[in-house]
């Protein structure tokens, strides 16, 4: 048993939630039962001291930093890791620009809705004004009188 947490610790988090699945699948309380042990053990735990062997550790290399040019290594080339630096700085810059102009098409978007929603409501007829209200509860079925509440 303990050979088959090993190596479920060395394929890492994914393995572990693939068994706990299938153990749902097959037969629900198996599947609780890999919870429960996931739960306990610290296996699911953000922050614990369990590590995942492989997986773990270059989840936690993708994750640490801003993912900035200085959060890369050095590729021991100057001129290289000049050109990422510069590649990624434009690549943001474009993503910015695109989410703005995204931003103004759909702001855009809406304004064109709303002036086409004005337009058909003033070119819509009024509708002739009815004797009293749809209720039944208009001034005009009280003798022309509102009642006064007091």
């Amino acid at each position: 048993m303990s050979d088959v947490v090993a190596k479920l610790d060395d394929w890492g988090l994914p393995a572990w939630i693939t068994v706990m699945v299938l153990g749902f699948v097959i037969f629900w309380p198996v599947g609780l039962a890999v919870l429960a042990y996931l739960i306990w053990s610290g296996r699911m735990g953000c922050g614990t001291k369990r590590r995942f062997g492989r997986w773990g550790r270059e989840m936690r290399a993708r994750c640490k930093g801003d993912h900035r040019e200085d959060s890369f290594s050095s590729s021991g080339n100057a001129a290289f890791d000049e050109y990422r630096q510069e590649t990624i700085r434009r690549l943001e810059d474009e993503e910015r620009e695109f989410r703005d102009f995204l931003e103004r098409l759909r702001l855009a978007k809406d304004r064109a809705e709303f002036d086409e929603f004005m337009k058909e409501r003033k070119s819509r007829p009024t509708p002739p004004p009815q004797d009293g209200n749809r209720n039944g509860n208009g001034p005009e079925n009280f003798g022309g009188a509102v009642p006064q509440t007091g």
